[in-house]
């Protein structure tokens, strides 16, 4: 990864930090504190084991610092104990009080980050997301996010750790014997140093296999919901082998960025190791009479010294203890830093799909413009852009007023689902598209979108209850206002034969239901939302011929005095539409009512021609699945029961 990339998406990791709130400063403070416990507790063990191994306390006898030593009772030493089981105490507490604002601290950052996500895809809506697999979107919200913890829970805190543990050691340990605190000092820098130079590499890796486990994710996901059909063509063994292979691809990029963990963790306790063994060689060595050097003052050796009064500061068993303690504590916060970088990395990999997400530009929809009712909508000139900024649509023209029904229709690509998401405030545009008068971008966009009902060929039902499918706008809706909604969509006959009526369960996906099914239900719930336009998307594609005609029928009903924008294939059923536009290359080729255009030569009567001759063709020709005729105009409901 590009060095600049890498600290500029670290900039942006650490401005999140707030979102912790106090929790990661507690966590700080705590661990600081349990390193002051952590030294007075070194201190305290050395003094004891001094004391009774070498059964003398030093007295000052003189003004020149001449000392004896005389024996000691064990009994003195029971004040130092009790601190001591205190001080174990309290750093046990510290320890878990850290931990728990540590998690705390990562777990409100998460929540932070995945709110601002899940409000970017709102505000980009689906026709930015449905340009990725879903799989790919659960890896961002799910893993990416979940990523993030570590580096804010441990490697934020021991970054600063890192730098007061050793100080406060250095500063405890240097007014006793200086060579000591120099070796310390010396060797300190050797462990961030290789700790860098191993783990350069694991930020680039670990966001490689990020890209590999969005598409593995997005892959995976695509091919299981499409499995009936997988099935059907015989494609299952073939696309087993292309999962493995993907699976394995995934598999060696974990491999590679473990490996570079484990080699991290491996050369920081190698050089911990040498450098405390450094130091206990030195005071071997002072021990045992050949070093003579890192005391303050005149020193006499002891080992070979009779004289049991000894001028200068004394090199006494304390001494090498209370350091030699300290050692492994003074290396321990870079050695745990390092155990913490992957944290870093798989942060800084995350954070670089997160930000190319955040940081997509919006439609441009910032009005606060507020209106009742609507009475006209209309296009001038209008242009309707991709989220890349290609142009998908237009220009074009047209106005709708209140009460009036327009239809889109056309060939596939033709732009009609274009001109709906930017009618949502989904897609940006040039040009006008004027609602009561007001410029759509000027309106208050989540006011705007209580006043439509949408309706898509694709229902999107919701684990949970009919009730709660039903009432999703308004969860206050009474139980006879719910069941009027599903008599008018043609579904409280199917939702009354359920045991639990109101209360029967939906699973994810639309699961338990039928296509038709679903769709009634997703019309009882656009119902319930008394809009004043309704936006229909080919509400009746993917139905059979029973299920279309109810919906059709509660559809009319529906949008009886409403104003109506719907795209369809199914030009037999226009005759009650006020005006038809006939779309071609994102151009307007055609407009009129139902009779005029199916009576004009050009493109709307040959896409006629060509419905009625395929709706014959459905309702005529049998197709025989699993040794039983079903028509073809039931494919679809034989397809999405064999998924379920």
């Amino acid at each position: 990864m590009d060095k600049s990339l890498e600290k500029s998406l670290l900039v942006w990791l650490k401005a999140q930090k707030k979102a912790c709130g106090l929790f990661l400063k507690l966590s700080l403070w705590l661990g600081m504190i349990s390193a002051v416990a952590m030294v007075a507790q070194a201190y305290i063990i050395a003094t004891i084991l001094d004391g009774v191994i070498m059964g003398q306390q030093v007295v000052p006898l003189t003004d020149n610092a001449q000392m004896v030593s005389s024996s000691v009772s064990i009994d003195t030493y029971i004040p130092h104990f009790i601190a001591l089981i205190a001080l174990m105490l309290l750093r046990a507490l510290l320890a878990y009080g850290r931990e728990r604002a540590s998690f705390e601290a990562g777990k409100r950052l998460r929540g932070h980050i995945r709110a601002a996500v899940m409000d970017k895809l709102t505000k980009l809506g689906p026709a930015f997301i449905k340009g990725k697999p879903a799989g790919s979107w659960a890896s961002i919200v799910l893993e990416q996010v979940e990523d993030l913890q570590d580096f804010y829970a441990r490697y934020l805190p021991q970054i600063s750790l890192a730098g007061f543990i050793p100080i406060l050691i250095l500063a405890a340990v240097f007014p006793i014997n200086w060579a000591a605190g120099l070796i310390l000092l010396l060797t300190a820098p050797l462990i961030p140093m290789f700790m860098i130079l191993v783990g350069m590499g694991a930020a680039d890796a670990n966001r490689k296999n990020f890209s590999a486990l969005a598409r593995l994710s997005g892959h995976f996901m695509d091919r299981l919901k499409g499995l009936s059909t997988l099935k059907l063509f015989h494609r299952g063994d073939a696309e087993l082998k292309v999962i493995a292979t993907a699976s394995e691809e995934f598999r060696s990029r974990t491999m590679s960025v473990l490996r570079m963990a484990f080699l991290s963790s491996a050369v920081l306790e190698f050089f911990a190791a040498v450098s405390i063994a450094v130091l206990a060689v030195y005071f071997g060595f002072s021990y045992l009479g050949h070093l003579d050097f890192g005391y303050y003052g005149a020193h006499a050796n002891i080992s070979s010294s009779t004289d049991p009064q000894i001028v200068g500061i004394p090199f006494s068993l304390f001494t090498g203890l209370f350091i030699l303690i300290l050692a492994p504590e003074f290396y321990q916060p870079l050695r745990d830093m390092g155990t913490h970088y992957h944290a870093k990395a798989q942060a800084v990999g995350a954070a670089e799909a997160l930000i190319t997400l955040l940081e997509h530009p919006e439609p441009e929809f910032v009005g606060q413009v507020r209106i009742n009712s609507i009475e006209t909508l209309s296009a001038d000139n209008l242009e309707v852009f991709s989220v890349d900024g290609m142009r998908l649509l237009g220009p074009l023209s047209f106005e709708l007023k209140d009460n009036q029904r327009l239809a889109l229709v056309g060939p596939s690509g033709a732009g009609k689902t274009s001109l709906l998401n930017a009618l949502l405030g989904f897609l940006p545009y040039k040009g006008h598209l004027l609602i009561n008068g007001h410029e759509l971008s000027a309106l208050d966009l989540a006011h705007w979108r209580q006043h439509l009902a949408w309706l898509g060929q694709e229902p999107q039902l919701f684990h949970g209850t009919v009730r709660d499918n039903v009432a999703l706008a308004d969860p206050t809706l009474p139980d006879d206002t719910l069941w009027h909604l599903l008599a008018e969509a043609n579904i409280s006959d199917f939702v009354k034969a359920q045991p639990l009526g109101l209360d029967a369960p939906v699973g994810e996906q639309s699961s338990g239901l039928s296509v038709g099914q679903a769709q009634r239900i997703a019309l009882a719930r656009a119902l319930g939302q008394k809009a004043s336009l309704f936006v229909l998307d080919e509400p009746t594609a993917s139905l059979d011929s029973q299920s279309e005609q109810a919906v059709s029928s509660a559809l009319n009903r529906a949008m009886a005095g409403k104003m109506c924008i719907m795209v369809t294939h199914r030009l037999d059923q226009l005759d009650q539409m006020d005006t038809i536009l006939v779309l071609d290359k994102g151009l307007i080729v055609q407009r009129g009512d139902f009779t005029t255009l199916s009576n004009t030569h050009g493109l709307f009567q040959t896409l006629l021609r060509e419905n009625i001759e395929s709706v014959a063709d459905i309702e005529l020709v049998p197709l025989s699945v699993s040794g039983s005729d079903t028509p073809l105009d039931s494919a679809a409901e034989l397809t999405k029961g064999e998924a379920q």
